[in-house]
């Protein structure tokens, strides 16, 4: 027998062999073990995800970016609307959480869909800051109304209107930051 027949296929290739007992291929793990795994690692991705239909919404949403920044707890900052780019929320939604995303802050006025149309598409905890504005109807009252009054099965949290410090509290206590 010559000296490649004796090695067997995975010697030949550059790998070893198992020998008698012994697996090579690790024990699959379960989605649990995975997301512990994960969670453990420290990574500089966002933590807290902060949306807004429109830029004019950026100066009262600006205040949950502030409060984050002084505890420390990344987040990033995002501008859509929940009717003129349905599909665009819909994904970030769906990814938010694979990006590390832990809680999402939606804030919106007028019909203040976003924070539900985000909750449609997520696991993720999703902070409701109804915004006020003239074209908000009874000063806003109608946007409160649109996150509180979300059907069973898609849970948005709401905090005051156009409270997004508190939306930013809520969140870092979400979190145990």
């Amino acid at each position: 027998m010559s000296e490649h027949e004796q090695q067997g296929p995975a010697a030949r290739e550059g790998q070893p062999e198992a020998g008698p007992g012994i697996s090579l291929v690790p024990e699959p793990m379960e989605e649990a073990e995975v997301q512990a795994q994960l969670d453990d690692i420290d990574v500089d991705a966002p933590r807290v995800g902060i949306v807004m239909g429109s830029k004019s919404d950026m100066e009262a949403m600006e205040k949950a970016a502030h409060e984050l920044e002084e505890r420390g707890i990344l987040h990033e900052i995002r501008v859509m609307s929940a009717h003129r780019e349905a599909d665009a929320v819909a994904e970030y939604a769906k990814n938010a959480h694979m990006r590390g995303l832990r809680v999402i802050i939606a804030g919106a006025g007028i019909s203040a869909a976003l924070p539900g149309a985000i909750a449609a598409h997520t696991d993720l905890p999703v902070i409701g800051v109804p915004l006020s504005g003239r074209l908000t109807a009874a000063g806003g009252l109608d946007a409160i109304l649109s996150i509180v009054q979300m059907p069973p099965g898609v849970p948005v949290a709401c905090v005051g209107l156009d409270n997004a410090r508190n939306a930013a509290i809520l969140a870092a206590q979400i979190l145990g930051a």
